[in-house]
């Protein structure tokens, strides 16, 4: 008998000499089909005096010849039979070989199965007749073993290559589905153990899919628990032809509830012990599941728990490795703010020995860097300013830290516990101004809906400084004078006064003294700020400070940016000490932040700013003395270029000390202090 067969665009011509054939999805048939619509027994065709007839064997979707669906219907040549997806057409003369047994349809003999297995009965492998379905059967089973390896060595390589556990075990459910045949798999996996057997109650469904590998929504509704704890408990596979005339279920609420017919559990086995389980099952027939289908899912479950202890072992490296990663870059970043933290201390250690050689005073200056002569007047004469409460006038350029002396001053002194206020007169317009100081009434002005106290009334018992109060009006100058006579203040809008007893700072980069000569400073409020007077030297005055200040400045910026603080070679040390800073420590604070973001692990000279780099000009247009090779410390390079550059200006100046001390940018007398430091001889 001949048969053209077409399925998914192929087609093929197939020759049989035997009574019986077998056609569906099942591995066990003669012509095995692919589509998911049919059926795992779907149909037979028997042979006999009459000639070919189709048979259906119950299938979900049905048996058509010609386009009509039939249950057994007898064949002609040219008859198209439709399974599933797939068309069979027969084709040719058809043989009538003599009568030979036909082998019974899977279906029927799994019904006979039914009231032979008791419950817990072990199922094995079932035997096949040899001498009853002659040689052709033979040579069909030996083909289907073949198929069976084939299929087996290609799930193997499958699951070999899944190391991930989640799409595993939804590869283990599909392969499952299409070994067997089933309509539906689900994979239950163990939540806890009791006694080292799981909790049946806590068997949690990782996976449910459909024949057509798609997701089953909901899928703890759609399984029977009862049959999962029987496995489960017995540790022993399951198998029923029909479980809704199985005596075993009976009683079992959710086998009647989903209408199950043939079932398929087996036990999931890790390590000697039960981890889950393994359920297909087959809605709409009943014996689509036999011994032979059990003994292929128990070998493939045995591969699934491989696979399965295999993916997690490989998810525990995984989670292993990244911990150790995450450690290693833990470690390595606490190893970086660890150099971090001990840079910044070098830094300190380094300023405090240098504070250390030299004496700064009684109180504490560890906010202000600085250990040159210049600096260490300074200190002197704050130990004698902290000690009254007398007005002080701070006089410095631009940048030389004014502030941070009046911090000093106030935070070392008598008031240190009291309010330290703070304004800066030149940053606010007159109006604005009064109000800040002397407060105001409500109403006393168009938007003042409230009444606010002024600063000189916050800093009562305290310290009030004003920063850059040669920027104040004259008639800002005389309100402040009269508080500072009378000790009386009288917010804007009132009519009242009352008391304040405040220690007055001011502060100017403008020259005071000119100021009062020129008429626009009031020369009463000069000597009434100006009781006890201190000159903070700029940058070029103090080069020996540069670069402490520029290592404290660098670790500052360093640690706000949350980065590691670049190396500061001598020869770079020394070219910013040799820049004259006009704009004094703001300046070489906005430097070395630019510096943090350009450099590499060493600032370089090419890190720096052009203007330092280059080569400056003097007043007279000779040009400037060039920067000492550096050989020993940055200490001995800084005296070095400050001797030859003392040497060179003097020698311009024709022995003449003030106009040197000017060209330097120096005062005359810390000119002389310096010759006697160096011990050099002039004759003026």
């Amino acid at each position: 008998m001949k048969l053209v067969i077409q399925e998914d665009g192929t087609r093929s011509e197939l020759e049989f000499d035997r009574s019986v054939i077998r056609i569906g999805r099942g591995i066990d048939n003669d012509i095995r089909l692919s589509n998911p619509h049919s059926s795992r027994h779907h149909c037979r065709i028997e042979v006999d005096d009459k000639g070919a007839w189709v048979i259906d064997l119950g299938s979900s979707n049905g048996t058509q010849v010609n386009g009509e669906r039939v249950q057994r219907k007898l064949l002609v040549r040219g008859d198209v039979v439709m399974i599933g997806g797939a068309e069979l057409e027969l084709d040719g003369h058809v043989a009538r070989p003599e009568r030979q047994p036909a082998r019974p349809a899977p279906g029927d003999t799994q019904e006979l199965r039914v009231g032979n297995v008791g419950p817990e009965k072990v199922l094995g492998p079932r035997k096949k007749d040899v001498g009853d379905q002659g040689s052709d059967t033979v040579t069909g089973d030996a083909q289907r073993e073949r198929a069976n390896l084939r299929v087996f060595a290609k799930i193997t390589r499958a699951l070999a290559r899944e190391t991930d556990e989640a799409p595993l075990l939804r590869l283990i459910v599909d392969s499952a589905i299409a070994l067997v045949g089933g309509e539906r798999g689900f994979l239950l996996l163990a939540g806890r153990e009791v006694k080292g057997t799981p909790d049946p109650a806590d068997m949690n469904v990782r996976v449910a899919r459909s024949f057509d590998q798609s997701d089953i929504p909901i899928p703890a509704s759609r399984v029977s628990t009862g049959i999962a704890k029987r496995v489960i408990e017995k540790g022993r596979p399951l198998l029923s032809v029909d479980a809704g005339h199985d005596e075993r279920f009976r009683g079992m609420a959710s086998v009647e509830d989903l209408r199950l017919r043939s079932v398929l559990c087996l036990p999931v086995m890790l390590d000697g012990r039960v981890e889950g389980v393994l359920y297909m099952d087959n809605r709409l027939q009943r014996g689509a599941f036999t011994e032979d289908e059990l003994d292929m899912a128990e070998l493939f479950a045995s591969m699934a728990a491989i696979a399965i202890k295999n993916a997690r072992m490989v998810s525990e490296l995984r989670e292993r490795n990244q911990r150790l990663l995450q450690s290693t870059e833990q470690i390595q970043s606490l190893n970086e703010q660890l150099g971090r933290k001990i840079r910044d201390r070098d830094t300190e250690l380094a300023v405090v020995r240098a504070e250390l050689g030299r004496e700064r005073g009684r109180y504490d200056y560890t906010a202000i860097v600085g250990a040159s002569d210049e600096m260490r007047r300074v200190f002197q004469e704050l130990d004698r300013i902290i000690e009254t409460e007398l007005p002080v006038l701070i006089q410095g350029e631009s940048g030389t830290g004014k502030e941070l002396i009046a911090r000093a001053i106030h935070f070392n002194g008598p008031r240190k516990e009291c309010p330290f206020v703070v304004e800066n007169c030149a940053a606010l317009p007159d109006t604005l101004l009064e109000s800040e100081l002397f407060g105001h009434t409500r109403g006393a002005f168009t938007g003042a809906d409230r009444a606010k106290k002024g600063l000189i009334e916050q800093a009562d018992g305290g310290t009030l400084f004003l920063d850059e109060i040669g920027d104040m009006s004259q008639e800002m100058q005389k309100k402040l004078l009269r508080v500072l006579q009378e000790g009386e203040l009288r917010p804007l809008g009132s009519n009242q006064s009352m008391k304040v007893n405040v220690r007055l700072l001011a502060a100017s980069h403008r020259d005071l003294t000119e100021m009062v000569e020129g008429g626009d400073f009031r020369e009463d409020l000069y000597y009434r700020i100006n009781v006890l007077s201190l000159r903070l030297p700029p940058l070029r005055e103090r080069r020996d400070d540069i670069p402490l200040l520029a290592d404290a400045l660098l670790a500052r910026a360093a640690r706000e940016a949350g980065r590691q603080a670049p190396i500061v070679p001598h020869e770079v040390q020394a070219a910013l000490a040799a820049h004259d800073w006009p704009g004094n420590v703001r300046e070489l604070e906005n430097e070395m932040r630019r510096i943090l973001l350009i450099a590499g692990d060493a600032v370089e000279l090419s890190n720096l700013t052009d203007t330092i780099t280059s080569k400056s000009k003097t007043k007279n247009g000779a040009a400037a003395v060039e920067l000492p090779v550096v050989v020993g410390d940055l200490p001995a390079a800084v005296a070095s270029f400050e001797e030859r550059a003392i040497e060179e200006s003097l020698r311009r100046a024709g022995g003449n000390k003030s106009r040197a001390a000017k060209e330097l940018g120096i005062s005359r007398f810390a000119l002389q202090r310096k010759l006697d430091k160096y011990k050099l001889s002039v004759d003026d």
